[in-house]
């Protein structure tokens, strides 16, 4: 995965995120509203011609990124355990 930064503004911020599709940039857009974003959303403008980008915009946009990837990270551990546990059922 690779980041480039479009814009950065002090209430927003535009990431190009190489390598990824829906499934991350969606689960970075839901943590995002989570996280107190004003706007928090991606787009993908053509499926194989198109880098993605997510977009937030908030008072601090920078922050709200940095814990929607903390929650991201947070929810993949307790899958982890949980999955643990059920297979040792």
């Amino acid at each position: 995965m690779e980041l480039n930064v479009v814009k950065k503004k002090k209430d927003k911020i535009v990431l190009e995120v190489v390598g990824e599709g829906h499934t991350l940039l969606n689960l970075l857009r839901e943590k995002g509203w989570k996280a107190g974003a004003d706007q928090s959303s991606y787009m993908i403008e053509h499926p194989y011609m198109s880098i993605p980008k997510i977009i937030v915009k908030a008072k601090n946009p920078k922050k709200v990124l940095m814990d929607s990837a903390t929650l991201v990270s947070d929810e993949a551990k307790e899958f982890g355990k949980e999955f643990g546990r059920a297979m040792k059922k």
